[in-house]
């Protein structure tokens, strides 16, 4: 029995049973040592040990006295054990008992040779835009055991299914390919994965077991092409440093007309077909521009609510990615014109005349004096008038403004009305 002994598999597992330490080691025939599997809280046992078959399974005590009782339960449970008269050996899949000094610690024993994980094909069956559906043609049924009640409980094989995808980089605006892994407790023929968004093969290995022994199964599938799609995209308002310019915080984007948008999209690998929709309605019933590049600037000058997504497909169009929908929304337009202001008085303070205005998208103005020579002439309503002529500010008196502009709304302004320049330091 020593000598058996020797070339067995060993494992030395030391638990706590009821507060008392004992040291169990189990031997056997194969030549491959066993594996220790910790047991939930909830089961009852102090250890289970998976064996390559179940032969000659011996086991070695430690730490327990010579006068130490063994019985043996089956599935049904501790309950209905039985005194075991000699220890030995013992069976695979039935659990056990010893009891010492009033202490009991127990374990179960799972014959892997009666569930094994074989070798075969991993084929890819079938595809969709969210899943692949992969076929494999090997055995690695549930591997199982019972607590001290007899409840069946699954024993995990830690089988790793691979593949490779795309992760997202939002920040960054980009895609970067990386490895993911699925630990799988069993099998049954089929398994269902994400679907990747770049060509790869997906590879199983397994059982926790079999590596254990050395004897680890690897199978890989044929390249997979990817059929699902996905996209990053970017939007963004170009903001301008208009003080009179009248602002508007209800919308993150738009506001006072024109409004310049950037749009970005940056797609997986699978897409050839990619579109950006702008449309009067949130359904997108109503779709007004579409533009196929992935980047695109776009000028809204419209008043009103725009929803704007971004549309990819692959090469069949059998898959489709949306992006959130964004809304720009252009405010009604507005323009007022004040009638005083002190150039060369105070700098900094109330030294420009500037009309103040809201999505203008046409503007002229002309200021003349009182005998009618022109002063100055604005073609943008973010500009000013600082009172100056030829590089020399103006006299203190009034001025004349006429101006013709248009909204982003259609409306039309044909304004006139007096400049009061008051305060000048030198003119």
């Amino acid at each position: 029995m020593n000598l058996l002994r020797l070339i067995i598999y060993i494992l030395c597992l030391t638990v706590s049973a009821h507060a008392s330490a004992i040291s169990l080691r189990l031997a056997g025939a194969s030549g491959s040592k066993a594996v220790s599997v910790e047991p939930v809280a909830s089961s009852g046992l102090n250890a289970i040990f998976v064996v390559p078959d179940a032969q000659d399974i011996v086991p070695e005590v430690s730490d327990a006295s010579t006068a130490c009782n063994w019985y043996i339960f089956d599935s049904r449970g501790a309950a209905y054990a039985q005194p075991l008269e000699n220890a030995a050996t013992l069976s695979a899949d039935c659990g056990y008992i010893i009891e010492d000094a009033g202490k009991k610690y127990y374990f179960w024993i799972t014959d892997y040779s009666a569930s094994p994980m074989t070798s075969g094909t991993l084929d890819i069956e079938e595809s969709d835009c969210s899943s692949v559906s992969l076929l494999y043609t090997g055995s690695a049924p549930r591997l199982t055991c019972h607590s001290i009640t007899g409840r069946a409980l699954d024993i995990d094989r830690e089988i790793s299914l691979t593949f490779f995808t795309l992760d997202e980089d939002s920040e960054n605006l980009s895609f970067s390919q990386i490895q993911q892994s699925k630990t799988l407790p069993y099998i049954n023929q089929r398994i269902s994965m994400p679907a990747p968004l770049c060509s790869t093969r997906f590879v199983l290995t397994g059982d926790r077991f079999l590596r254990s022994w050395g004897k680890e199964i690897q199978i890989s599938s044929d390249i997979m092409t990817p059929q699902a799609v996905s996209a990053i995209v970017s939007v963004s308002q170009i903001q301008r440093d208009s003080p009179n310019e009248q602002k508007t915080s209800d919308t993150y984007f738009g506001g006072s007309a024109p409004v310049d948008m950037q749009f970005k999209a940056v797609i997986s690998d699978a897409v050839v077909f990619t579109e950006w929709q702008i449309a009067s309605d949130i359904e997108f019933d109503n779709i007004i521009m579409r533009e196929q590049s992935a980047e695109w600037d776009y000028t809204f000058t419209d008043t009103g609510s725009h929803y704007i997504r971004f549309l990819c497909a692959n090469s069949s169009g059998s898959c489709e990615w949306y992006s959130d929908t964004y809304i720009v929304a252009v405010g009604e337009s507005r323009l007022r014109c004040p009638n005083a202001f002190s150039p060369g008085a105070t700098e900094g303070v109330n030294d420009e005349w500037r009309v103040s205005y809201r999505s203008i998208i046409s503007f002229e103005c002309h200021i003349f004096n009182r005998l009618g020579v022109k002063m100055a002439t604005l073609t943008d309503p973010s500009q000013g008038w600082d009172g100056k002529y030829k590089g020399h500010l103006v006299a203190p008196g009034v001025y004349y403004y006429v101006i013709k502009a248009l909204g982003a709304d259609g409306k039309k302004y044909n304004l006139s009305g007096d400049i009061n320049i008051v305060g000048s330091r030198s003119y």
